[in-house]
């Protein structure tokens, strides 16, 4: 294996050095997790999903009295625009606190952006903590280097 194969892109940036364009994103995914529904942990998380043609779909976290009918930001978000037709996506924004650390997507959240992601194109992930000033960028690919696919071969 060479060295490149395994080589970490992840890059911490400035807020106020992303585009006008990116830095909206980061806002939509932040108002979005004020909407959370998170009566069981408090813990509020939203994102912010763009398409290739420019439109945005936000989703937030909404936990469930049975624990695992909980969905996460991510995957709401992304069931909205695929539910407008929507299955191409350039990047997503990502939203929530925990004592100082980006919350990156969970697993599950992982392999549904996979099956959205475009390799050659990969989908741009922003981590944001709203009480900070630098965002995290990486990619599904960074986040999920060995992504299920069904083979039909």
């Amino acid at each position: 294996m060479d060295s490149t194969s395994t080589e970490n892109t992840n890059q911490l940036k400035p807020l106020n050095e992303l585009s006008n364009e990116d830095q909206l994103l980061i806002s939509m995914c932040t108002l979005a997790r004020e909407k959370a529904y998170v009566p069981y942990s408090n813990f509020k998380v939203g994102a912010a999903l763009r398409c290739d043609d420019g439109s945005v779909f936000s989703g937030c976290n909404v936990e469930n009295a049975s624990y695992g009918l909980a969905i996460c930001a991510e995957r709401t978000a992304i069931v909205k625009a695929v539910s407008e037709g929507k299955t191409k996506f350039t990047t997503i924004a990502i939203s929530g606190l925990n004592n100082d650390q980006f919350v990156p997507p969970c697993g599950a959240c992982r392999q549904v952006l996979s099956e959205f992601n475009n390799p050659s194109n990969d989908m741009i992930v922003y981590l944001y903590q709203p009480e900070g000033s630098n965002v995290l960028m990486t990619s599904v690919s960074e986040l999920l280097p060995l992504d299920f696919k069904f083979n039909t071969i």
